[in-house]
């Protein structure tokens, strides 16, 4: 099983059958399908975000609020296989998919930050 992870405006061509929202909200006019259980909760994340708090205080909430309920095998059943986990942060800023996919590598799934060449081969559908 493999799993990618990206950001809502890198995917713009990507075919909708393979985005999945991780984000407590998407774009408007985003087709893709939304897993609101890996999403911050909304609560803490304005509290963390308004108060400028430190990014090891959001993990420990995340991890506590979200991975922390979650069994990760079943979260993999749902989400399938070859999917794109979306939220809004470009690779190289603080977010919450990179945590999930850390959670998920410990459970042994293959999840890799989007690159230019694997976009393209989901554009194409050359998967």
């Amino acid at each position: 099983m493999a799993l990618y992870t990206s950001y809502f405006s890198f995917v713009r061509k990507v075919p909708e059958e393979f985005l999945i929202s991780i984000a407590g909200y998407a774009p408007d006019g985003f087709m893709g399908a939304r897993y609101r259980k890996l999403a911050p909760k909304r609560d803490w994340w304005k509290e963390w975000h308004d108060k400028k708090l430190p990014n090891e205080w959001y993990v420990g909430k995340y991890n506590e609020t979200v991975l922390g309920v979650l069994n990760p095998q079943n979260v993999l059943q749902e989400l399938g296989d070859n999917m794109i986990l979306l939220c809004w942060e470009s690779p190289e800023k603080f977010c919450h998919r990179h945590l999930v996919a850390e959670w998920l590598k410990k459970s042994g799934v293959m999840v890799l930050e989007l690159n230019e060449l694997q976009r393209d081969k989901f554009i194409n559908k050359s998967l």
